[in-house]
């Protein structure tokens, strides 16, 4: 609902512009431009502020002033530079020909603020499960590495184990080769005694021959 005009105590106008004055301060500003807002009103004919003048002008009358819905691309322009720079809309209407601050302004508060802030919120989540994707992967990884190093681990002990087992076998296997190999003690003594008890008969046979041809003779 446009508020009605109506006149300050200073004898202002306020309120919404008629047909009358918009033309009064067309024709000025194409005629003279607005070279001093504060005193254009009073040599234009208007019982109206300079600020107000400045913002009919610059929000609705100006020639190269664009009107109508914002397309996609510039709703992206304000959200980008937004979040860069913020609420200077004047900044970010240099980077919209055509589109007043104010109206970017009002743009901005009607639909563009509820919008940039749910996107906000699913990157917010996009990210977060992001990085739970990626602790998730690098908790995964860590596991496997732990498990292989495990594994690497056993092998090494039954290698090593195996290889002791071995080379007992082999230890063992030489000592008893050895032990065949090699008489004992007691065989040594037995064939220490078979050996004397042949040498004592053959000496005794060899002293009975003697004792028989010594007789001969």
């Amino acid at each position: 609902m446009v508020r009605a005009p109506c006149i300050d105590k200073n004898g202002m106008k306020k309120g919404a512009w008629s047909e009358e004055e918009d033309n009064k301060l067309r024709d000025y500003i194409e005629r003279y431009g607005h070279w001093n807002w504060r005193e254009l009103p009073k040599y234009a004919g208007l019982s109206r502020c300079g600020k107000s003048c400045r913002l009919r002008w610059m929000n609705y009358l100006r020639p190269s002033v664009k009107r109508g819905n914002f397309s996609k691309e510039e709703e992206d322009i304000i959200i980008k530079f937004h979040q860069e720079i913020g609420n200077k809309w004047s900044a970010i209407a240099a980077q919209l020909p055509g589109r007043s601050d104010n109206e970017i302004k009002n743009h901005w508060h009607t639909h563009l603020k509820k919008r940039n802030t749910k996107q906000n919120h699913h990157l917010v989540l996009v990210h977060e499960l992001k990085q739970e994707q990626q602790e998730q992967q690098h908790h995964h990884q860590s596991s496997n590495i732990q498990q292989n190093r495990i594994i690497n681990f056993a092998s090494v002990v039954s290698t090593s184990s195996d290889n002791r087992v071995s080379n007992e076998s082999t230890s063992s296997h030489r000592l008893s080769d050895d032990s065949m190999s090699r008489p004992s003690l007691q065989q040594q003594r037995l064939l220490f005694d078979l050996n004397q008890e042949y040498v004592e008969s053959w000496e005794e046979d060899s002293k009975s021959k003697l004792g028989k041809e010594e007789f001969e003779c």
